[in-house]
């Protein structure tokens, strides 16, 4: 299964967060509003990314809850018909729940940074360092690492966990 890193944290200033990202990325902003339903499952996580009514993707990852850089294993299936995949899942499997937010992307080098805008929840960040075939993890979590302090991400901003954990502890 393809590896990255990833870091998780709370934004307190958005717009500030991408003026920062923009001035590291590679590209230009993609922005993608996304639908997650996440499914039961008896470990790691599953959730069917609606992307558009034609597009989807299903990804199944496992990652430690923790906060600061952490190692995620993941593997994601492409689809046609998220709809009808979501009837199917939902009736084998249960809904969990779902995560509705708009994603701003930008990228850099191997890294993937994602500002997200998450109803119910407020402003997130998150780092996903791709890892290169032989890189190791301690190499991926120097890279999140330095990202982390460009961006000025501070320590207390970290959080672990999936924005449905953090949906499903609210009041």
């Amino acid at each position: 299964m393809p590896q990255n890193i990833e870091i998780k944290a709370r934004v307190q200033d958005l717009d500030a967060l991408k003026r920062h990202a923009a001035a590291l990325s590679d590209t230009p902003v993609e922005v993608i509003p996304q639908e997650d339903t996440f499914f039961h499952t008896p470990k790691g996580r599953l959730k069917l990314r609606r992307l558009s009514p034609g597009r989807g993707q299903l990804v199944y990852y496992e990652r430690p809850d923790q906060e600061g850089p952490k190692r995620s294993d993941y593997h994601i299936f492409e689809t046609t018909d998220p709809e009808n995949l979501k009837a199917t899942l939902s009736l084998a499997l249960g809904v969990r729940g779902v995560v509705v937010k708009t994603r701003h992307l930008y990228l850099a080098g191997q890294t993937r940074i994602h500002l997200d805008e998450v109803a119910g929840l407020g402003s997130y960040m998150e780092l996903e360092v791709v890892l290169r075939p032989g890189q190791s993890d301690a190499e991926g979590q120097a890279v999140a690492e330095a990202l982390m302090a460009s961006l000025g991400i501070q320590p207390g901003d970290l959080l672990e966990g999936a924005y449905m954990d953090l949906l499903e502890k609210r009041p």
